[in-house]
């Protein structure tokens, strides 16, 4: 089956479809990457976004208009995928949509809401559309993240001593063999944050941490950031930009610095932060491997200090393992739209915390109605590239 994933991560700057050759003999799922393309959100729908994510009131109205202008932009993606990769051949497309809140109160899950309207893709495409990934893993009493946490697992068994898939992205997250996942904290969200806040909105992120590099790290800053209460919490855990965000950073006492002189030396404290924070979890399962996806891997400064603060564990990026990287994603969402049409659940509770596991999303019908696979018999419980 020919599958179209999805994927906008927290960075929110574009719309990422990766299109796969999915098969299933027996427990083991082959997957053969086809490519992916990437669709850049236009200015006014990016300001528009930034405009309404946490700690922002918005009204009803404008949501609304997201969930119809973030609908298009995915469809837009999944069309351009269809005709370059899959030759007008796709079955089916998997798509996360645009996550604007995570509902966490009191260490627990309540909801979590993406937008971009699925009729849109189905209408465009003529194709089902699995969407809505999230809530059931939710109502199933999860975190509802991290979901490539189930993909991470079966790709990843078999490899030697302690392998953990982590995935930088807006936020970190990590999965490690037992099924432990969750996530680390800020990965790209506050350095993305603080070099909009010192260009005036010119700069949406830190290009090759170039701006760390030319910084010294703030201890006391270091120290202060370090404290927020969610690093010492136990998983599974899942948090978002509705905790990291320009405001948690003056809440943290960066505002006297982003008029100031010293912008170089805040971005390199927020990348030793991730850098940190990422490396406390690795040692806390008792990594031996780290296999890394997402933005956060073409930041050179970042990955050097990871590199730094994991002596003797590698940091190989999953390029290297045949997964490329900033796809890795929206591949394996395809995998989760994969198995939701064949009857198979999409989650390890142990990496969510979920009562028992869920076959995950809605399924919006296609041109031609909806004509399902024949449910599959096995799960699979091992993920081969070819």
């Amino acid at each position: 089956m020919l599958v179209i994933g999805l994927m906008s991560g927290t960075s929110y700057d574009a719309v990422d479809a990766a299109a796969a050759e999915l098969r299933l003999t027996g427990d083991v799922l082959a997957l053969k990457p086809l490519g992916m393309v990437s669709e850049s959100y236009d200015a006014g729908l990016r300001e528009s976004l930034a405009a309404a994510l946490p700690p922002a009131a918005v009204p009803l109205a404008e949501v609304c208009r997201l969930d119809t202008r973030i609908g298009q932009a995915f469809a837009a993606a999944a069309v351009r995928a269809d005709r370059e990769l899959c030759g007008g051949q796709a079955a089916l497309i998997a798509s996360h949509g645009q996550t604007v809140y995570h509902w966490v109160d009191g260490g627990r899950v309540h909801g979590t809401l993406q937008l971009g309207q699925p009729a849109w893709i189905a209408e465009a495409t003529g194709l089902p559309v699995v969407a809505d990934f999230r809530p059931r893993d939710v109502a199933a009493g999860g975190q509802g993240a991290p979901l490539v946490s189930l993909v991470d697992l079966l790709w990843l068994r078999g490899r030697p001593g302690t392998p953990v898939a982590l995935n930088i992205g807006g936020i970190a997250n990590l999965t490690a063999p037992d099924g432990t996942a969750f996530d680390t904290g800020p990965g790209c969200a506050l350095t993305d944050a603080a070099a909009r806040e010192f260009s005036g909105g010119r700069l949406a992120y830190d290009t090759d941490g170039a701006l760390a590099a030319r910084g010294q790290v703030d201890d006391r800053l270091l120290d202060r950031l370090r404290a927020e209460p969610y690093y010492a919490r136990p998983a599974p855990k899942t948090t978002g930009k509705e905790l990291f965000h320009a405001g948690y950073l003056r809440a943290a006492g960066v505002a006297s610095c982003l008029e100031g002189p010293s912008a170089e030396d805040v971005l390199a404290t927020l990348t030793a932060l991730t850098a940190g924070t990422v490396a406390d979890a690795v040692r806390s399962v008792g990594a031996t491997e780290v296999v890394a996806s997402g933005g956060g891997t073409r930041n050179p400064v970042l990955m050097a200090m990871l590199r730094e603060r994991l002596p003797g564990v590698p940091v190989r990026t999953s390029d290297k393992l045949g997964l490329p990287s900033a796809a890795k994603e929206a591949y394996a969402f395809a995998v989760l739209g994969f198995l939701t049409v064949h009857g198979l659940a999409g989650t390890d509770p142990v990496s969510t915390g979920a009562r028992h596991p869920s076959i995950l999303g809605s399924v919006t019908p296609g041109r031609d109605g909806l004509r399902l696979p024949p449910p599959a018999r096995r799960a699979p419980v091992r993920l081969e590239l070819e």
